[in-house]
């Protein structure tokens, strides 16, 4: 089995995990922080909006079974790609959207279907999704990881 990596932020990440979770395709996921720059950030550290990096979501999938044009799709479908810094009630620098490419085909694919987004009227705002390379991934705690599955099991 092929597995790619794709990496993406779009507020809080314990829902943007569930949401990729229960994607057919999608092998594996992890949740922490990227896009700053501070070294082995905590959740403390991240929420005073002061290390630059973003909740952020790694998503290990079988390209084969999901393209890659398809999680971006999935990714804009979860959020409000709209909002600078802010999803719903969370707001900071640290719940911006972002998609982090781990190439350049991937870079290439987002800045498409972004453009297609666009031009679609789907929204009411401009997307203001960065599309940015993907930097030093830092897991987040465990009491993070899956955290829907933990905190609500007959969800998953």
């Amino acid at each position: 089995m092929t597995q790619k990596i794709a990496t993406f932020a779009a507020g809080c990440f314990w829902g943007v995990e569930a949401n990729f979770n229960n994607i057919p395709g999608v092998i594996d996921t992890v949740v922490g922080y990227t896009g700053g720059d501070v070294e082995n950030p905590t959740y403390r550290m991240v929420c005073s909006d002061k290390t630059g990096h973003a909740e952020a979501v790694r998503v290990t999938f079988d390209p084969e079974k999901l393209p890659y044009r398809d999680l971006v799709k999935a990714f804009f479908d979860m959020h409000d790609p709209t909002t600078p810094n802010r999803q719903g009630p969370d707001v900071g620098s640290q719940y911006r959207s972002v998609i982090f490419y781990h190439d350049e085909e991937q870079r290439k694919v987002a800045q498409q279907v972004t453009s297609e987004l666009e031009r679609s009227g789907k929204f009411r705002y401009p997307i203001v999704t960065h599309i940015t390379p993907a930097e030093d991934f830092y897991v987040a705690e465990e009491y993070h990881q899956r955290y829907y599955a933990k905190k609500y099991p007959w969800r998953s």
